[in-house]
């Protein structure tokens, strides 16, 4: 989506970041077992389908696994998460 997105495994899970700042990230929850696309700055960022619960700074976005992956959701949400380091919002190094 972005040439200044890197990948690494931090934490013991897949780690996403942008210009060197984590942005994003790929776990499950513990109690349910499913998946979930985590997004760090996710409390700066208003869509309907990300989940605050009772974090302070990051959103998640739950992933059916039995279901087709909904690709143009994960592109808004991702774009919006981008446009967040791209205009200054965010710092980056």
């Amino acid at each position: 989506m972005d040439a200044n997105i890197s990948t690494d495994l931090k934490y013991g899970m897949p780690f996403f970041s942008y210009k060197n700042k984590m942005c994003c990230y790929l776990w499950k929850d513990k109690k349910t077992n499913g998946p979930y696309i985590g997004i760090v700055e996710g409390n700066r960022i208003h869509h309907p389908q990300l989940e605050k619960g009772n974090r302070s700074r990051m959103k998640i976005l739950r992933v059916d696994p039995n279901l087709d992956i909904d690709i143009e959701t994960i592109g808004e949400i991702l774009r919006s998460m981008i446009a967040l380091y791209k205009d200054g919002t965010i710092k980056t190094k």
